[in-house]
């Protein structure tokens, strides 16, 4: 009979520890990397902004040699977002640390987040200070196409760029 409640006790145990290491804000320790990253990307390219910038910030806490790419991801995560500033403000950093295409694909999210920063600049009045990010978005995307052009194999970067020639223009 005792042998039997113990025995139960102890599959409740593994049963609860089982259910919180699913669980969606389970402690990192209880997922591995490659499950907390799976996790992060589905929300990421669902739409589900919030929770992949959460599981990127906890990712980063432990990416090790992945950090420049997790820190990439969540600069991404941002943009979607509509978090600008902070968009622009990760990429930068990755932009000042790397070298070659990983620092030229966060050169053009930084590049993004500063033409959508510029956008709002204008649309708010601010002339110099869009302009100022106009310019600063032209010659990141202007790098991109130049060191990386197939960072950019539909054109979106170089359409985008396009457009902020032309609303420099009518400055």
């Amino acid at each position: 009979m005792q042998a039997g409640r113990t025995a139960r006790a102890g599959l409740f145990g593994v049963a609860v520890v089982a259910l919180v290491a699913c669980e969606e804000g389970a402690p990192f320790g209880h997922q591995t990397f490659r499950a907390q990253y799976a996790v992060a990307r589905d929300a990421l390219e669902n739409g589900h902004y919030e929770k992949a910038g959460r599981s990127y910030q906890r990712l980063m806490e432990q990416a090790g040699p992945f950090a420049p790419r997790i820190r990439l991801e969540y600069a991404h995560t941002l943009l979607r977002k509509g978090d600008y500033a902070q968009a622009a403000a990760q990429a930068g950093t990755l932009v000042q640390g790397e070298k070659g295409a990983a620092r030229a694909a966060a050169l053009a999210v930084k590049a993004t987040a500063e033409h959508e920063i510029a956008l709002q600049m204008l649309a708010a009045g601010n002339r110099n200070e869009g302009k100022s990010y106009l310019e600063s978005a032209d010659r990141g995307m202007a790098e991109v196409l130049k060191t990386h052009p197939e960072l950019d194999p539909i054109g979106s970067l170089a359409a985008r760029r396009a457009s902020i020639k032309v609303r420099k223009s009518a400055l």
